[in-house]
């Protein structure tokens, strides 16, 4: 070992091509010192990921694979098992969105959905498993969301997700309850196993455009560090309370006075370490407050996180 966090572990991270939290995540692990592969549907995207990793000095291997197809996705593991040694860290980042009416989903829509959301995440676990129980050690970490959440009501927010969440909901609520589930078959095992949703929207790319452009309300954002920042607590620790949780990022680093580091793992971003988060939750209660989402199970969340901090 190298003094790193990871130094010495395979990672693999699905859905790791667009510039967003996959791609964040994988960096992340690979400043670390892990070997990393990194899995999704574009070709090109894949490889800008891999050019990022490289270009810091890291080791990774890229593989593209559509999760919704159980064909590709079985020989996933092996693969990078092959080329980088056992998986010690898996983290199933792909996910299959959208927000539509209930009546308007089809069955093919939504079996794509819960291939991608669902059962690959499942198939992925299954398959690492065996060798993370066979060296005493393993990290399972899902990114999951908090429209998994049952919304608040009647009177329900006008939000989209809780008025056209139905599918995407259901799917991150199966991963929740599965998250959970296999968390419970491998207590005391040395294998943790968590879910993260992010506090807020992730302040990727393309979100930032529309945050420039006045369509979505300023503080209702966390930047990508604090995402990854959690991540890496739930990909690292050693802590048997760290297991089974559907954590929320900014709770979380709050709870553990964990400071947020830049992608690189060198410097601290300013403005979201752990004195800051109070404040920052405050502004996302506003946001909330502005949007009409008062009543919503995000904005209570908040209210609680705030309350147990004004306590301590």
């Amino acid at each position: 070992m190298n003094g790193k966090a990871c130094a010495g572990r395979v990672a693999l991270v699905t859905g790791a091509s667009k510039g967003g939290c996959g791609t964040a995540i994988a960096l992340r692990l690979a400043a670390e010192g892990a070997r990393v592969a990194i899995t999704a549907r574009s070709p090109d995207g894949l490889e800008r990921t891999r050019s990022a990793i490289e270009a810091q000095g890291g080791e990774v291997f890229a593989l593209a694979c559509d999760l919704a197809d159980p064909q590709q996705r079985e020989s996933l593991v092996a693969a990078v098992e092959t080329r980088l040694g056992g998986i010690d860290i898996l983290v199933n980042n792909a996910a299959a969105g959208g927000y539509k009416s209930f009546e308007e989903w089809t069955l093919v829509e939504l079996e794509s959905m819960q291939q991608v959301n669902v059962w690959a995440p499942w198939r992925l676990a299954q398959q690492a498993l065996p060798g993370m129980r066979e060296r005493g050690r393993g990290w399972i970490l899902n990114l999951t969301s908090s429209v998994a959440e049952l919304p608040a009501g009647p009177p329900f927010s006008r939000t989209p997700p809780a008025q056209a969440g139905s599918a995407y909901g259901a799917s991150k609520a199966a991963l929740n309850r599965m998250t959970v589930a296999l968390a419970a078959e491998t207590e005391g095992r040395g294998i943790a196993v968590n879910a993260l949703t992010p506090q807020a929207a992730v302040l990727t790319p393309e979100l930032a455009k529309l945050r420039d452009a006045g369509h979505m309300d300023a503080d209702f954002f966390e930047p990508m560090e604090t995402l990854v920042e959690a991540a890496m607590a739930l990909c690292t620790t050693q802590n048997a309370d760290l297991h089974g949780r559907i954590a929320y990022s900014l709770e979380l680093l709050l709870e553990l006075g964990r400071p947020t580091r830049d992608l690189a793992g060198a410097n601290l971003v300013p403005n979201w370490q752990p004195v800051d988060l109070p404040a920052q939750l405050r502004r996302q209660l506003g946001a909330h407050q502005r949007a009409g989402g008062a009543q919503g199970q995000e904005a209570a969340r908040l209210v609680v996180a705030l309350t147990r901090e004004l306590n301590k």
